[in-house]
């Protein structure tokens, strides 16, 4: 058995398990994604925000140095245009494949979110959706100034409901009713959509 520990091009290797390159192309073919989290722009009931999504069919969502990168710079985005930030999770934790690379995008995301949060006073909203686990959980996952939690994700193996009476999170929202919730706290957080701008 051999293990080397690194970015593209490397590999680890352990029993019965194929070089960590390989399991990157195959899942980029299975799912038509580059990685597991997708980021963008876009609007919410007309009020601009930045969003990032993580996808679990890759690589169980798992947080590798290309997922690091994208959701900071996402959040650098989203603080250089003054922009609400969403960011929707669902991983199992650090990408092991990559070793202490994968826990570094911890320590990078929480600066940047440091610095949306403390320094600029924007607004992030941290969505747990299931499973959320691991390192996302201990870092960013965490961090939002408001932490929605959908009715039943694996956090830790127990319930949410049990969480959020233990004050680990705020509202627990169901997905057919989480739009309407989100365009409510960016309102009262002052973030308008393009209309409103108009009229005033």
């Amino acid at each position: 058995m051999s293990r080397r520990h690194g970015l593209s091009g490397s590999y680890c290797i352990h029993s019965g398990e194929e070089p960590y390159k390989e399991r990157i192309d195959f899942y980029q073919r299975r799912t038509g994604l580059t990685d597991a989290v997708q980021t963008g722009t876009g609007q919410l009931n007309g009020i601009p925000v930045a969003i990032g999504v993580m996808d679990f069919q890759f690589m169980g969502g798992s947080m590798g140095s290309v997922v690091g990168e994208k959701i900071t710079r996402l959040i650098e985005y989203a603080t250089n245009e003054f922009l609400p930030l969403i960011l929707v999770c669902s991983s199992g934790g650090a990408r092991m494949q990559e070793g202490s690379l994968s826990l570094m995008q911890m320590a990078k995301i929480s600066s940047a979110l440091y610095d949306y949060q403390s320094n600029k006073k924007l607004f992030y909203v941290s969505i747990l959706t299931s499973p959320t686990t691991g390192g996302v959980t201990a870092s960013f996952g965490m961090l939002g100034d408001i932490i929605i939690a959908e009715p039943i994700p694996t956090l830790h193996l127990r319930a949410a409901e049990y969480l959020f009476h233990k004050g680990l999170f705020d509202p627990i929202v169901p997905r057919n009713t989480l739009k309407g919730v989100l365009s409510e706290l960016f309102q009262l957080h002052a973030f308008l959509s393009f209309e409103s701008k108009k009229i005033k």
